[in-house]
């Protein structure tokens, strides 16, 4: 454990980004999910709706650096064709 004050203060703040950026990452990979499940039981409806929301929780994520750009960037392709496949 550090002595430094600004030191202190800086492993506290970096537990609570760790702990936000978490369920940040949650929230993403469970949208995800909901996606995957709703294109394999064929509900289009609600599978257009879930494919905003994850390509929304891609975004933020790749906006805030928990995962690359690229990397949202192919996922969202992938969910599109998934998308336009069902």
């Amino acid at each position: 454990m550090p002595n430094i004050k600004s030191a202190i203060k800086r492993v506290r703040i970096s537990e609570e980004r760790r702990a936000h950026n978490i369920t940040e990452k949650s929230a993403m990979r469970t949208a995800l999910k909901k996606f995957e499940t709703l294109v394999a039981n064929n509900e289009t409806e609600g599978a257009k709706a879930a494919y905003l929301e994850a390509s929304s929780k891609l975004d933020k994520a790749a906006r805030k650096g928990l995962i690359n750009k690229n990397v949202a960037s192919r996922q969202k392709s992938r969910l599109a064709k998934k998308l336009n496949q069902a």
